[in-house]
């Protein structure tokens, strides 16, 4: 009997000498375990970020503020909202004297405000109308912008009373952080929609 097996095995080597030699495709590997290669994913199932109208993407704060939680600067009720203009940060105050904080970017020389107002209003993918003045500084721009990822006023917007002034997304993240805008507070997009989620119409906005 182990003769028969030898001579079996001999034959097989001599076999597989003879036979031409063939590249091993990913497809016959995975072919033989009984699996197949799975066809690539979209982009944002595989963990890129995506901003365009339709998603949520929550992110970890990954702007060039990091959102973090910390005590609260001032004593206002949980669901307030305090901005600070000078250190260019907006908290969120929580119970137990706890905030999240965001980076913000604020309005730039001559264009700073003070003052207590409540979100009025909440809208997703907001479409924007420059007001006259901006206009008639900017005469390129539009009378009237679509929401969408090329809108300036990014994913989400919050009103403020009724003034013109917003605390908004962004498509410039790189601009949080600085004293850039009209009067309103931006913020990366998805730190936006992380305050958006959280916050309630009629909330109070104390700026500073």
């Amino acid at each position: 009997m182990t003769r028969i097996f030898a001579l079996l095995a001999v034959t097989l080597m001599v076999l597989a000498g003879t036979m031409p030699a063939r590249a091993t495709s990913d497809e016959d590997f995975f072919g033989f375990f009984g699996r197949r290669p799975q066809p690539m994913m979209p982009m944002q199932q595989r963990g890129y970020p995506y901003y365009g109208p339709g998603s949520d993407y929550y992110g970890g704060g990954s702007g060039p503020v990091p959102r973090e939680r910390v005590m609260a600067p001032v004593a206002l009720a949980p669901g307030s909202v305090y901005i600070s203009t000078t250190e260019r940060r907006l908290y969120l105050i929580l119970p137990h004297g706890e905030a999240l904080r965001y980076g913000i970017g604020v309005g730039r020389d001559g264009f700073r405000w003070t003052g207590t107002h409540h979100i009025s209003a909440k809208k997703e993918w907001p479409g924007w109308t420059p007001p006259a003045q901006m206009r008639a500084r900017r005469p390129d721009l539009p009378r009237y912008l679509p929401g969408g990822i090329e809108n300036p006023l990014g994913a989400r917007a919050m009103y403020l009373g009724s003034t013109l002034y917003r605390i908004h997304g962004s498509n410039e993240p790189e601009t949080i952080g600085h004293a850039v805008s009209s009067g309103c507070f931006r913020m990366t997009n998805e730190d936006a929609i992380d305050l958006y989620n959280r916050v309630s119409v009629g909330a109070v906005v104390v700026v500073h």
